[in-house]
């Protein structure tokens, strides 16, 4: 019954608890942030159990209203949709269950109900866009989780509100450019579905109207997930908003942009033409390699913790880039690997932040010192462990996404690309260093002024703990990972 239900039912979860919010606010104060993280959890749980079902069944596809595709909305679910569903569920639980108090704090409590059903449609229209078989209806998906986020993102401050607006302009673009694109495919093909579009354009190739479309998709998902030189609306947008939303967007929202941006490049459009009419893979590849360095250049130019790790986002989303770019096997598994390592080292960082903000103390590098680490042990600790996976060292899931990059970029013989990443990584250690150096090398200067001696929640120092261990985990677990699970999504190159 799962098994035949399992493409749509993470997206109806999320769909109905986001409509039970207005009577679960009625019912308790602290319902509805109880009710988004078991949700959360449970398509967690549904993510993990499709990701075996299809590594060792194959796919489920799922007729919306048993319309038949092409003319009906097809649901997939295959290993490549249930490990970003499961990675959708995973991280947003561990965020929404440190969020309760930081919400109240920076949102009010009478908007906890808004945020959460917010919240609530944000994933729900990112379990979409993963499960999705169909062009149009990754576009329905793609706005129904922008419009939740721009609520998310905006609450708070009058600077929150702002970035989040100029997000809104920004992602209405991407949106447009990615819809015209789709557009023209119809217009040719007479078809949304994903695989008959791509039936159809391997046995007619494209054409001058198809190669636009390409050029529109593409820009507008490089929008979508701030591929360099798109991606000037991030670092604002992630400085501004609460801690705790930048922890929820941040390691999940580019994310989902990302796997549109493999699911169409790799299996609906043709490969070949692609690779070498419009050597799109070589471009991607450019601007990711780009945008690593000079994410990591930016980075180290920031005070701002927050904005800090805004920029850093922007390096990581050019290893993805350049994953994809490669169009390798070991590309492909260091593209879709970093995915998951990074949603849960960003969401570990910003959560670290989070807590720095509910204790009163500033995110400013500068104002940082020993005393941090004696208040705040456990929150040090886990910056520290998410740092040194950002960096890329071993144990931690940070070197073995980077270790199959290097591997991709070797056997392709581009020793450039080699140059890059280990740089790239070089630059990750200068501005984390700097802050560990003060956390654990620097003077204990006291209470800090202003300081609040309130100690951090259990649930916040819990969340911000689960998230940093399991960086270790990954780490060791990265050969079953791959061997499993990511190795049977290999599209043939």
């Amino acid at each position: 019954m799962i098994g035949e239900h399992l493409p749509a039912l993470p997206i109806l979860l999320y769909l109905f608890l986001a409509l039970l919010m207005p009577l679960a606010a009625k019912l308790g104060r602290g319902l509805p942030w109880a009710i988004s993280w078991l949700g959360s959890l449970a398509v967690a749980a549904l993510g993990a159990w499709g990701l075996w079902h299809t590594s060792t069944e194959g796919p489920i596809r799922y007729a919306m209203g048993s319309w038949a595709p092409p003319v009906g909305i097809e649901l997939v679910a295959d290993p490549l949709s249930c490990f970003f569903t499961f990675a959708i569920g995973a991280v947003s639980a561990f965020v929404l269950l440190h969020s309760r108090e930081s919400v109240e704090r920076d949102c009010g409590a009478s908007n906890t109900m808004t945020y959460y059903a917010s919240a609530l449609l944000l994933l729900a229209g990112f379990s979409g866009i993963v499960g999705t078989g169909d062009l149009f209806n990754l576009y329905v998906f793609l706005e129904i989780s922008a419009l939740a986020g721009y609520a998310v993102l905006g609450c708070g401050s009058a600077k929150a509100s702002l970035s989040s607006f100029r997000y809104l302009i920004i992602g209405t673009i991407g949106a447009s450019f990615y819809l015209i694109g789709v557009g023209l495919l119809l217009a040719k093909t007479g078809s949304l579905n994903m695989a008959d579009v791509t039936a159809i354009l391997h046995l007619e190739g494209l054409s001058p109207a198809t190669t636009l479309a390409v050029v529109f998709i593409l820009v507008g998902l490089g929008i979508k997930m701030a591929l360099m030189p798109l991606h000037y609306w991030l670092p604002d947008v992630y400085t501004n908003a609460p801690a705790t939303s930048t922890a929820l967007v941040a390691p999940l929202g580019t994310k989902v942009a990302a796997y549109a941006l493999l699911r169409i490049g790799y299996e609906v459009l043709p490969y070949e033409a692609l690779a070498l009419d419009l050597r799109v893979f070589d471009v991607v590849l450019a601007l990711g390699a780009v945008g690593i360095i000079w994410g990591s250049v930016m980075a180290i130019a920031q005070d701002n913790i927050k904005r800090m790790l805004a920029y850093s986002s922007v390096a990581q989303i050019g290893y993805i880039a350049v994953g994809f770019g490669l169009a390798t096997p070991y590309g492909y598994i260091g593209a879709v690997l970093h995915v998951i390592n990074h949603a849960v080292m960003k969401a570990c960082l910003f959560l670290v932040t989070a807590n720095l903000e509910h204790r009163g103390e500033g995110v400013s590098i500068k104002g940082l010192n020993a005393s941090l680490r004696r208040k705040m042990p456990v929150t040090c600790a886990c910056f520290a462990m998410a740092a040194i996976s950002m960096i890329g060292l071993p144990p931690m899931a940070g070197f073995f996404s980077k270790w199959y990059l290097l591997l991709g970029s070797y056997e392709q013989g581009s020793w450039i690309l080699v140059v890059v990443i280990v740089v790239s990584s070089l630059l990750n250690a200068v501005y984390f260093f700097r802050v560990l150096e003060r956390l654990y090398l620097g003077k204990d200067e006291g209470e800090a002024e202003g300081a609040s001696p309130s100690r951090l929640p259990t649930v916040m120092s819990f969340s911000t703990l689960v998230l940093a261990l399991s960086l270790l985990a990954l780490g060791f677990g990265n050969v079953f990972i791959v061997s499993k699970f990511i190795s049977p999504m290999l599209p043939g190159f």
